[in-house]
């Protein structure tokens, strides 16, 4: 059985990182002399928002169960968390069980529609790919495997975008700005993991994660979450060089855990010349296409 305390999504640990986070002066306080820890103390997020410290040292303790709407607001507030954290707040106060979890992690689908490998095909331009939560690339087009990685001749479970980040060893090199790229990656798998904490493919994720980089262990640790949506991402390829994109990022519908994401350049930069070429020198074979993806292949 997968070691689900991997990702124990406490919501004590989190309340206590991002108080941590916090000073006094941010949220209006006087300053109190020097503090041992960083930070606000329980007492005065309770004080924030309206709470016995007693009733808010449960919180962090996991010993109040099913605070209301209001003080999970009211704690936002007071953390100054911004929406992907309070989202993520949301859902560790409102865990799933784990029979039900389990069966949507089971059920949700990451074999792709027909018509949506063809979306992504049918992007010539631009490198596009389709992912889930996990990071599973499960759909690219010819460009993506041109810029990003060779997917198609990377075994199913590589085709990992947090596997490849952390335990590349070439990652550093094509990925410029790589300690953004692997802040990020932890945080939509943290945000993952606040939704599903019972998927048993995450689960393994992040014990090989855990195992394998230093650095991801640190920042798994620090509880930060991020939602993937839109910015700058330079690359750095074998034959183009130095190419600098805008990603964006949209929910598929009908499936709520996969994101399209499209690079592009703007128009008549040195990044726009470099796809020309790329695409210039991509072969529109079969085997460069996405094609369907089995769910024995997405794990």
């Amino acid at each position: 059985m997968a070691d689900t305390s991997i990702i124990a999504n406490s919501l004590g640990d989190y309340l206590r990182t991002r108080r941590a986070l916090v000073s006094p002066a941010d949220v209006g306080l006087p300053p109190t002399g020097r503090r041992r820890v960083p930070g606000l103390r329980r007492e005065e997020v309770a004080e924030l928002v309206g709470l016995s410290t007693d009733y808010y040292v449960r919180l962090e303790q996991g010993r109040a169960d099913h605070p209301s709407d209001e003080v999970l607001d009211a704690l936002s507030r007071a953390l100054n968390l911004g929406s992907a954290e309070r989202a993520h707040l949301y859902d560790l106060a409102r865990p799933p069980r784990a029979a039900g979890a389990t069966t949507a992690a089971t059920a949700r689908g990451d074999v792709l529609r027909p018509a949506l490998r063809q979306i992504v095909d049918a992007i010539p331009g631009a490198p596009a790919v389709i992912m889930n939560d996990r990071n599973d690339v499960l759909a690219w087009n010819r460009l993506a495997a041109a810029l990003i990685a060779d997917f198609p001749t990377l075994p199913p479970r590589e085709r990992n975008m947090a596997r490849r980040i952390f335990l590349d060893p070439d990652a550093r090199q094509i990925h410029l700005d790589w300690d953004e790229a692997a802040r990020t990656t932890v945080g939509i798998l943290r945000m993952a993991a606040g939704r599903q904490p019972h998927d048993a493919d995450l689960v393994r994720l992040i014990g090989e994660l855990s195992l394998g980089s230093e650095t991801f262990r640190r920042l798994w640790a620090s509880h930060h979450v991020h939602e993937k949506n839109h910015g700058p991402k330079r690359f750095r390829h074998p034959t183009v060089g130095d190419v600098t994109l805008n990603y964006e990022t949209f929910q598929v519908p009908g499936a709520a855990h996969h994101l399209l994401v499209i690079y592009t350049a703007p128009p008549g930069s040195p990044a726009e010349e470099a796809l020309n070429f790329l695409a210039s020198f991509t072969s529109s074979d079969a085997a460069t296409r996405s094609r369907p993806q089995t769910k024995t292949e997405t794990g």
